[in-house]
């Protein structure tokens, strides 16, 4: 039996198959041209406004934040240094002096003794979304104006921090795929629309870099170091760890999760205060409370000193307690 000859059909089919390659290369291409226009975009308008950090012991990134010449940097880069000099990609150059640092948060603030280039925007790293295009601009290597782009790759991280014999966790941490290189800490992690939403901090491995988030508790945390030199911060002398609530515990409580004291430091706020390991914390000031960062919110300095109601789960039975938080020191 002989096969019909190929008709129109056939030849339409043939011809369709060989467009349809080209048509997606064309829409890869339109894509990645549309990125490329971001990235650089990002680049163009956030590059000038970040800084090679030079201290007696290292060096790193700053980002300019305030028209009066204000730098904010990691603590973990000016380290025990207290001035230093800053070099921008139009070659300005200045020195400058250490304002004020909190190994606690990773942050550090720098004034500079002479003209820098105009502040960079800051934006709110609470917007930001699993997967959304971030552009980090650094001094990786001392590679001054380096430019690297990727994705978030995770939202919520916890980045353990030590100050003396104080220990915390910075909330929120961004992780993100952006190439981080030793000398990327302290410099920009920018948004699409070139809004600095993270202060690069940590690499973490291959692929994996983290960046402090722009968002209301880091701009306290900048305020307090521009107006004292430091963050002061509120103690309660506990350690937790988060547990789930059951069913119909949460159902009742409107919360899944909360939060499971393991050690209560003798003589602390917290002992004084009749807290006890294995209570389950629900609420401090009157708040739910899900995770150690949820506690770590209310510990600044307006808690120092003031009555902090705390109601925990001990038994089966709801317990209502006052603790007053102490400062932090060492």
């Amino acid at each position: 039996m002989v096969a019909p000859a190929a008709g129109p059909r056939s030849a339409g089919a043939v011809a369709g198959q060989g467009e349809g390659p080209d048509a997606a290369a064309a829409a890869g291409a339109a894509a990645l041209d549309a990125y490329s226009r971001v990235v650089t975009d990002v680049a163009a308008a956030v590059t000038p406004h970040v800084a090679a950090v030079l201290v007696r012991r290292g060096a790193g990134s700053g980002v300019v934040f305030t028209d009066d010449g204000f730098l904010l940097t990691n603590a973990h880069v000016v380290g025990s240094s207290t001035t230093g000099e800053a070099a921008f990609t139009d070659g300005t150059e200045v020195g400058f002096d250490v304002v004020g640092a909190d190994p606690l948060s990773d942050l550090a603030v720098l004034r500079a003794r002479g003209t820098t280039p105009p502040p960079a925007t800051l934006g709110d790293a609470d917007r930001l979304r699993v997967g959304q295009l971030v552009v980090a601009v650094g001094n990786p290597l001392g590679l001054t104006g380096s430019v690297t782009a990727g994705v978030v790759s995770g939202l919520g991280r916890s980045l353990p921090t030590r100050s003396g014999r104080a220990g915390r966790v910075i909330e929120d941490v961004i992780q993100t795929d952006a190439a981080l290189n030793p000398g990327n800490s302290g410099g920009a992690l920018a948004d699409a629309t070139g809004a600095v939403v993270g202060v690069n901090t940590a690499v973490a491995g291959i692929g994996l870099g983290l960046a402090v988030p722009v968002n209301a508790t880091t701009r306290r945390i900048v305020s307090s170091l521009i107006a004292e030199g430091r963050v002061r911060r509120a103690y309660l002398g506990l350690v937790s760890t988060p547990t789930p609530l059951s069913r119909d515990l949460a159902e009742r409580l409107g919360v899944r999760r909360a939060l499971r004291i393991v050690e209560v430091v003798a003589g602390a706020p917290a002992d004084r205060a009749g807290l006890r390991p294995g209570d389950v914390v629900v609420t401090a000031g009157r708040a739910p409370v899900s995770d150690a960062q949820s506690l770590q919110r209310l510990l600044f300095a307006d808690a120092i000193g003031q009555p902090l109601p705390v109601t925990v789960l001990r038994n089966g039975a709801m317990v209502d307690v006052i603790a007053v938080p102490a400062e932090l020191t060492g």
